[in-house]
């Protein structure tokens, strides 16, 4: 009873959608760059760190594999519809993320990855009525039904996809005046989605899941 007065309250429902917004543009920049064949990050060789991603980076297609999972799971997430199968890839490449930067000593990254690795759980908590019939391999399991969010937020999901990975790949602004001017507008779309979909969202509390 506890889990079901949770998952039905609506601030904690606006919480998960955004949680999920969030972590899937996690994914987005570093995934990106290993699509783009480029490298992650520019610390020496002779420092462990160095060594192992330029060791990732000399894989060649592993390499752009590695960003194609990290973009796919971010897609996945914020779609909305499709967020559980995206928080169990996110899961999957995360979990070794995780290792990666405790093994390493990543001074202060294991901070963000840790909070990232809690967020992913809480995720994959809240949709735990469509994971554990998964387990229940030859038992009858009852799967509780909870509504899913609203096409509002599935289609915000997939205007902040959209922008974000447009952004990443313009790289930083430049003295291209048409670059520049096509990021700025990004930006605005991505503020005009966020305020609309929230304030349509407080307006008619029905909008926030698809009953």
């Amino acid at each position: 009873m506890r889990f079901e007065k949770l998952r039905t309250n609506t601030f904690n429902q606006w919480i998960i959608i955004h949680l999920r917004y969030l972590l899937g543009f996690a994914f987005f920049p570093s995934g990106l760059v290993k699509v783009m064949g480029e490298r992650f990050t520019r610390v020496s060789t002779s420092e462990p760190i160095g060594y192992f991603f330029e060791a990732l980076y000399q894989s060649g297609f592993y390499w752009n594999f590695l960003g194609l999972t990290q973009v796919f799971a971010g897609i996945l997430l914020m779609t909305q519809r499709f967020a559980t199968l995206g928080a169990l890839v996110f899961l999957a490449i995360l979990s070794n993320i995780w290792i990666i930067t405790l093994s390493l000593s990543f001074q202060g990254t294991w901070i963000i990855t840790s909070l990232m690795m809690i967020a992913i759980l809480v995720l994959l908590i809240w949709d735990k009525h469509k994971i554990l019939p998964l387990l229940s391999y030859n038992k009858l399991y009852l799967v509780e039904q909870y509504s899913d969010p609203d096409r509002l937020w599935i289609i915000s999901g997939s205007i902040y996809a959209i922008c974000f990975i447009s952004l990443q790949l313009l790289g930083p602004a430049s003295a291209n005046v048409v670059t520049r001017l096509f990021s700025l507008f990004l930006g605005v779309v991505i503020l005009i989605t966020f305020f609309t979909s929230n304030i349509m969202a407080y307006r008619k509390r029905k909008l926030l899941l698809n009953n």
